[in-house]
């Protein structure tokens, strides 16, 4: 297996804190990174029934056996084990001791925070960012390979068909996993619900108009994309909220994580598929967005993304802010081929947002290979965009 980039963290997390707790996707690596990285430690697997059961049934006594510590991994099995780990590193501090996984951050916060609070570093491990893609010998080269493979390392890893794993992976999440996290009882609803998301993937998010189109109720389709974002299949780009004068669009975007589970749940299963599907464009600005939020997640940060979008349709797929250095105006064109509008509606935007002193930097991303820089304007090609400094 291939280094993951959100090692070195996960290392110096370990150096400080008493207990670490690492969340992200199911098959997203979780497992296979703190073995890597504390291969010293005990393992046990709560998955598994007789450890869940011990685990269970006598907690002060399955703790007891790991007197260095242990990794525990999917610890949302037995929630209320954090609790009586408590006792536990309370008695002994000593840090990176225990490390905890857990793949429903709804399930697994809510016991950590409860009994964990001031105990524990907590860190997402999200699929793999292109550049970790790339430390596979046999990694996908063109862009649309790349977004139909996604960045679920199994896949890469024993050189998987995507669209099998990956149509194993939705039906083991609906037909499991929800149902062990929410109380879903009709499931096809749920399935048809995840489908309209991926239709509305890089679009705002208009509540009214999903429930209705799903057959639901707003309350639960509120509650279903909490669960979808609890379980790390999508994020939500809020609207920027700075103070500005302009009349802005609140609504924030939905985003899908993984282009893979997307172009899946899209019902594309090859390269030419995608090539000539109505949708392409937004699956490449979910892409760009979620590469984005994954290397900035490996380095730490969290929030400081948001959309632009005014009520005479002036927008921009991304801003990033970072304190103390420019802020980024991302634009994403899945053509492989900069045109003069995309230039233009970055420069609409960077003039509008008025940061003081013009502390702005433009950036176009698209399915292109040549790099530009222009005086106000950095062209960036899809395959460079790990290369930035989003942080």
């Amino acid at each position: 297996m291939i280094e993951r980039d959100l090692a070195q963290r996960l290392t110096r997390a370990a150096a400080s804190a008493p207990t670490i707790t690492l969340t992200g996707p199911r098959q997203s690596g979780k497992s296979t990174l703190c073995r890597a990285v504390f291969p010293s430690h005990a393992y046990a697997n709560l998955e598994t029934p007789d450890i869940r059961a011990f685990a269970t049934e006598d907690p002060r006594a399955f703790l007891a056996q790991f007197s260095g510590g242990a990794i525990l991994d999917e610890i949302q099995r037995c929630p209320e084990l954090p609790s009586y780990l408590q006792g536990t590193v309370d008695a002994d501090p000593a840090p990176g001791r225990w490390i905890i996984t857990g793949s429903h951050n709804l399930a697994l916060m809510a016991s950590v925070s409860q009994s964990l609070a001031g105990r524990t570093d907590v860190l997402h491990l999200l699929p793999l960012t292109r550049n970790e893609v790339r430390r596979f010998a046999d990694y996908p080269r063109s862009l649309d390979d790349a977004l139909l493979t996604g960045g679920y390392p199994r896949i890469l890893d024993r050189k998987l068909s995507a669209a099998e794993w990956i149509a194993s992976y939705v039906a083991t999440y609906v037909e499991r996993d929800v149902r062990s996290i929410s109380n879903i009882g009709d499931l096809v609803t749920f399935q048809r619900f995840l489908g309209l998301c991926a239709g509305r993937s890089a679009q705002l998010l208009n509540l009214s108009s999903l429930a209705a189109d799903a057959g639901i109720s707003q309350p639960t389709a509120r509650a279903w994309l909490s669960l979808l974002e609890a379980s790390f299949l999508i994020a939500r780009l809020p609207a920027y909220s700075g103070n500005v004068r302009k009349r802005l669009v609140k609504m924030s975007k939905l985003h899908f994580l993984d282009s893979g589970v997307l172009c899946w749940l899209l019902g594309i299963r090859t390269a030419e598929q995608l090539r000539l599907h109505p949708l392409r464009g937004a699956i490449f600005e979910s892409w760009v967005v979620s590469e984005v939020l994954k290397h900035r997640a490996n380095r730490g940060e969290t929030g400081g993304m948001s959309h632009w979008r005014d009520r005479r349709g002036v927008e921009a797929d991304l801003l990033v802010h970072r304190p103390g250095q420019a802020t980024l105006i991302v634009e994403a064109k899945a053509g492989q081929t900069a045109t003069p509008e995309a230039f233009a509606a970055l420069r609409s935007v960077a003039a509008e947002l008025g940061v003081p002193g013009g502390d702005v930097r433009c950036m176009l991303v698209y399915a292109g290979d040549v790099a530009q820089e222009r005086s106000d304007v950095s062209l960036i090609p899809w395959d460079a965009l790990d290369r930035c400094a989003w942080v």
